[in-house]
């Protein structure tokens, strides 16, 4: 299992560098390259699925919070590219 990482490039758009950093790529031999979530985001789906595993937490109100957590992050995304561009292009 090794770790991957692009060459930084002084040309690159700062986004897209703190886009690639923001993920861990991980190669595997019989999957392939499988990109990883933030760890606060594996955290979190972790303490999710632990609620789910122990019966604290019904599956279906799990996939509910999960998805809003999702778009809530997706959202977050969206807003940080905005500013980003909007800096680049200054």
């Amino acid at each position: 299992m090794a770790v991957t990482t692009s060459a930084v490039s002084p040309r690159r758009p700062a986004l897209e560098r703190l886009r690639e950093a923001e993920h861990l790529v991980l190669e595997l031999p019989v999957m392939g390259h499988i990109s990883l979530p933030p760890p606060e985001q594996l955290a979190y789906l972790a303490g999710v699925g632990t609620l789910v595993a122990l019966e604290l937490l019904e599956w279906p109100v799990a996939v509910a919070i999960t998805a809003g957590h999702l778009l809530a992050e997706a959202h977050h995304h969206r807003l940080l590219q905005g500013i980003g561009e909007a800096l680049e292009e200054a």
